[in-house]
């Protein structure tokens, strides 16, 4: 009885293996990618790259309009932060522009910096959402147990579509590790 026979059996299931590894890890790679580009082409979540300042010329207020924005704020179940927004919810006239805070507090005893990520919903509403002074621009640094007001200056544009009359603005409040602070202490 010869063994060649099972040997080259398990010779081509080593190999459809290996083969099977290196394509889940291939797909495993590319899914970041993806996700990235579905997310652009839907406008699902903001991915849009770092939040930057919308460039809004000046429109006539449509006061015959009225749309619902709702303020969210967002942490980590364990995150040393207190995040929340100054108001709950505003009555926007598209066109206008308006101002509002969120208040953050540091609630450890040395100094972490913070970064806010934004989300529209619904991502329809995201190209017409127009941020033009933010603290989600810019990380945040805080001192041991420092709290304090962030602003942020917005408009809806007059072009958003008529079905659109309720958008939520969700930040997401993260400390960012990729900031190292100067506090004289290892890390």
């Amino acid at each position: 009885m010869s063994t060649t026979g099972p040997r080259q059996g398990h010779r081509q299931l080593a190999g459809r293996l290996a083969l099977l590894a290196v394509a889940m890890f291939g797909f495993g790679y590319l899914l970041v990618p993806l996700y990235d580009i579905l997310c652009e082409v839907t406008g699902i979540g903001n991915r849009t790259g770092t939040p930057t300042a919308d460039v809004v010329v000046e429109v006539r207020p449509d006061t015959s309009r009225t749309i619902t924005v709702e303020f969210v704020a967002n942490l980590n179940q364990y995150a040393p932060w207190e995040f929340q927004p100054a108001t709950a919810m505003m009555e926007v006239h598209p066109g206008q522009f308006y101002d509002t805070t969120y208040f953050a507090r540091n609630l450890t005893d040395r100094k972490l910096v913070g970064q806010a990520v934004p989300s529209v919903a619904p991502g329809q509403a995201n190209k017409f959402f127009k941020k033009v002074e933010c603290f989600c621009f810019t990380s945040q640094e805080f001192a041991a147990q420092e709290g304090r007001d962030m602003g942020l200056r917005f408009m809806v544009d007059p072009d958003l579509p008529a079905y659109i009359d309720r958008i939520t603005l969700s930040y997401t409040f993260f400390a960012n590790q990729n900031v190292a602070l100067n506090t004289g202490a290892p890390r």
